[in-house]
């Protein structure tokens, strides 16, 4: 015979385990435009913070993909973009679990941006939609200790001079000017995420337009490779 308090138990877990399912069914569903477009800057902000969190919880969404693969196939709606470094310990789909067509990433050495990512992020929230835009950075990040080395090979130097001004943070009170030193290292990772981020509306007036409309937001983060957690430093 079951106990009464054992049969309340059992409906609260079955409670919670509905819920649970229904709450990634929901987050499992594709972006539409018109869910794009209810979406406001600062609750696509909060997506990609929940997202993180699922990660570091060990409660990431496991989506089906070839479902969501079908359901993007005539049109995409995605609410954020990301500018991310190649790095292979940070890909911005499996930091911030999201699904397919969830978000455009831009990614490039020290996530850095020029013309062409600058122009990608222009589509990617004038003519897409996409409300918000996150430079994200990561600790122990090669091209910044290349940069700080002042590295010298191939297109990599001209790449490297993307840091400038990231590296013009640098003070004496930091120590030596070497990629062993972890804490300057991480200084210019995040003066370079911060700078990346505050320099798109004075580089593009769409951006800068959307901006100031309310229409748009752009901030920086940092994530750590060792525990996977984004930390928002704007």
């Amino acid at each position: 015979m079951i106990s009464r308090r054992l049969f309340c138990g059992c409906l609260a877990a079955a409670g919670s385990f509905a819920a649970t399912a229904v709450h990634a069914q929901m987050e499992c569903a594709v972006f539409t435009p018109e869910r794009q477009k209810q979406t406001t800057p600062d609750e696509a902000l909060q997506r990609l913070r929940d997202g993180n969190e699922r990660l570091l919880a060990g409660k990431s969404i496991h989506c089906n993909l070839v479902s969501q693969l079908k359901d993007t196939a005539s049109g995409q709606a995605p609410f954020a973009a990301i500018v991310g470094c190649i790095d292979s310990r940070v890909p911005p789909e499996l930091v911030f679990d999201q699904g397919i067509g969830d978000i455009f990433c831009a990614r490039v050495a020290g996530n850095i941006v020029d013309v062409d990512i600058i122009g990608s992020l222009e589509y990617a929230t004038k003519v897409a939609g996409a409300k918000a835009i996150v430079v994200l950075g990561h600790s122990s990040c090669g091209a910044v200790k290349s940069a700080i080395d002042g590295v010298q090979l191939g297109n990599i130097t001209a790449l490297l001079e993307n840091f400038q001004p990231a590296l013009a943070t640098i003070t004496p009170e930091d120590g030596p000017r070497d990629s062993h030193n972890y804490p300057l290292v991480q200084k210019v990772a995040e003066a370079n995420a911060r700078l990346t981020a505050a320099s798109l509306t004075r580089r593009s007036s769409i951006i800068k337009e959307l901006a100031d409309s309310g229409q748009l937001k752009m901030v920086a983060a940092m994530n750590d490779i060792k525990t996977g957690k984004v930390t928002w430093l704007s």
